[in-house]
């Protein structure tokens, strides 16, 4: 297996939960939020090596070269008041933080409200959308960029996990990390909320 392969065939074997099936590999697309239908199930998953017009918080773009970068969207169907779908911004930041410390040894951090820091560098954002009662969570977390790779016009330094940690990861994997952390995460959030 390429570090870059994040085919069916690389990534399926690896999910431990119910996010992240069906599972979609595009080589390239416009944005991966806009690749999940509207008669998509809960944990739909789309996956891309590059994205054309990628897009982060404030109407920012998310740019990266392809194949270097985790670029994926994951649909959730809360059952909470939609008022309150905004905290998942919250939750998958902790998520992917928390799945980047474990996987990488990185010492990642949210900062409110969608950005993954790494000693004040962004390494990850996170785009929640929501529509009639579905919320698709954009995620991109830079992996393989080396320092010359990532832009140097934005609001907060980037980093990638290359620069940090002088290695390459597989996306596969933290893909599949990154995903479990999002349900614990979710599935804990359903469960504080519907205790209210």
């Amino acid at each position: 297996m390429r570090v870059s392969d994040l085919s069916p065939a690389s990534v399926e074997p690896l999910l431990q939960g119910r996010l992240g099936l069906p599972y979609r590999f595009l080589a390239e697309c416009a944005s991966t939020q806009r690749e999940i239908g509207a008669d998509a199930a809960e944990g739909t998953t789309v996956a891309a090596d590059h994205q054309t017009h990628g897009r982060g918080r404030l109407g920012r773009t998310w740019e990266a070269p392809p194949g270097t970068a985790l670029l994926f969207s994951v649909l959730l169907q809360p059952a909470p008041p939609m008022v309150l779908w905004p905290e998942l911004s919250l939750v998958a930041g902790d998520a992917v933080a928390a799945a980047l410390r474990r996987e990488t040894g990185v010492a990642a951090e949210l900062s409110h409200p969608n950005d993954v820091l790494v000693a004040g560098r962004k390494v990850a954002g996170i785009l929640p959308e929501a529509s009639r009662g579905r919320v698709v969570l954009g995620i991109g977390v830079n992996v393989g960029q080396a320092a010359e790779d990532l832009p140097t016009e934005t609001p907060k330094p980037p980093t990638s996990l290359r620069v940090e940690t002088g290695r390459e990861w597989p996306r596969a994997r933290l893909l599949a990390a990154i995903l479990l952390e999002v349900e614990r995460g979710y599935d804990a959030w359903e469960r504080l909320h519907a205790t209210r």
